[in-house]
């Protein structure tokens, strides 16, 4: 679920290097230290001909060989900015006894920063699947519409057919396995799934990797259709029971799911991950609300917060002329960078104006008060949610009563719900749930909630198994 907290943060790659006499020439791994983590860096300089150049990555973010400009170095001084990016991101370091230290800046915002030799740890994500594979994984593509949609379909060995189910993602601009924060939940999903006998779809977002059209300029309803175009491509699948394909939506995609499965006979099952059951307002109050407490803001910061979240949303509803809209967005969003401290304001105006191109988008203004209910009242096929208890986005006392309040007013006969102890928005292991803890965990999704997830389809709709002959 996309955040409405401004948090700021990079990332690098590293890049072949050329041998130089400076001391400054090489590659540099480090962090700078943000005000609830430690976000990683890794820096190359290069020395050509008497002048500096280098490229930086910021794997949290997924930030690949972002360029350096007005790259100096001067005796023992250090200085270089990110290219392109908004609030003129700059380290100023000083080299000493093998490490580059000093202050980095963005939008007037300074955070200590060191670069050192040595490599800095990165977690492992040891879910990740490693080749060779024991399925078949297909490249493919489909439309809706005008709107071109790519992907990668695995498929277990064997004449099947086999049951399927199509991924959703959560919201904002995501790629086919939902990849963030060094994560990705949805190849290691996938690859459980196929492993054990269910067929998986996975598709990159309007917008992204090889689909065509913007995720900002559509809506959850727009999301529906593209799922259902993926449901009639799995349906054509030689390999694919057409009676048994389903749809699994994390965040967001718990909310397109359903309403998809409303409005289609093809959908043999829905399943909920952090699935919302109130309108997309309530959830991102809420949700504000919860994650500033779990990152040690003041309460009387908090209270002014959701002060501000309650305007600008009232304001999104009511004022539909964006130039009486928009600068007091713009306020509002600075006022509530302000509270967040240096992490907060690091994004400056160029921030601020992004947050109110966001919240002004057809997809959040649908979002706003689009009520899942509705669509969970008409779906009368197997549903399974799931909520970890420390998800700080989509809060599960908020969600699940609602949930399991409008599924028993569709009479749906095959519901099951749990709400997952000690885990994450993400379905990781987690102490309080706040964001930070997405970044430092080596684990990309429990392993209990991807054999829960299986188990659940395959006793539903597992292929009979066939009785042997003479």
């Amino acid at each position: 679920m996309r955040s409405i907290l401004l948090l700021c943060l990079l990332i690098l790659v590293p890049v072949t290097v050329q041998a130089a006499d400076s001391p400054a020439a090489g590659h540099w791994e480090g962090e700078i230290e943000l005000p609830t983590m430690k976000l990683q860096v890794m820096v190359d300089l290069t020395q050509e001909n008497g002048a500096w150049k280098g490229d930086i990555d910021i794997p949290m973010q997924g930030a690949k060989d972002l360029p350096l400009e007005g790259v100096t170095v001067e005796g023992t001084k250090v200085r270089f900015a990110i290219a392109n990016v908004p609030g003129a991101p700059t380290f100023d370091g000083t080299l000493e006894n093998g490490a580059i230290r000093g202050t980095f800046t963005q939008s007037g915002a300074s955070l200590p920063f060191r670069l050192g030799r040595e490599a800095v740890e990165v977690p492992r994500k040891p879910q990740e699947p490693k080749p060779p594979l024991p399925y078949i994984s297909e490249e493919v593509t489909y439309t809706n519409g005008d709107i071109k949609l790519a992907g990668t379909l695995t498929i277990p060995e064997g004449p099947g057919p086999f049951p399927a189910a199509l991924l959703i993602t959560g919201s904002g601009a995501q790629d086919r396995d939902e990849a963030l924060l060094g994560h990705k939940p949805f190849l290691v999903l996938s690859d459980y799934l196929t492993r054990n006998g269910i067929a998986v779809l996975r598709v990159d977002d309007r917008g992204v990797g090889g689909s065509t059209g913007s995720v900002d300029e559509s809506t959850s309803a727009d999301f529906a259709q593209d799922a259902l175009a993926g449901v009639r491509f799995l349906k054509q699948h030689a390999k694919i029971a057409p009676d048994r394909i389903g749809l699994i939506g994390h965040s967001e995609g718990g909310v397109v799911g359903p309403l998809a499965a409303s409005q289609s006979t093809d959908v043999a099952f829905v399943v909920m991950l952090a699935g919302t059951g109130v309108p997309g307002g309530e959830v991102i109050t809420l949700q504000s609300q919860r994650i500033s407490r779990a990152s040690g803001m003041p309460e009387e910061n908090i209270k002014r917060e959701d002060a501000i979240m309650r305007q600008s949303l009232e304001l999104i509803r009511t004022e539909k002329d964006p130039a009486v809209r928009d600068p007091k967005l713009k306020q509002l969003a600075k006022e509530a960078q302000a509270l967040q401290g240096p992490e907060g304001q690091a994004g400056g105006d160029e921030a601020a104006d992004a947050m109110v191109k966001a919240m002004t988008s057809n997809w959040f203004r649908f979002f706003l008060d689009y009520d899942p209910r509705t669509a969970l009242r008409k779906v009368k096929v197997p549903v399974l949610v799931l909520n970890g208890d420390l998800d700080l986005q989509v809060i599960a006392d908020q969600n699940i009563p609602e949930i399991e309040k409008a599924l028993k007013e569709a009479g749906n006969p095959d519901v099951t719900i749990r709400r997952l102890a000690g885990l994450n928005h993400l379905f990781q292991p987690a102490k309080t749930g706040g964001p930070a803890e997405y970044v430092t965990s080596e684990i990309t999704m429990d392993p209990a909630v991807l054999d829960l997830v299986a188990k659940w389809i395959r006793e539903r709709f597992a292929a009979p198994k066939k009785t042997a002959t003479r």
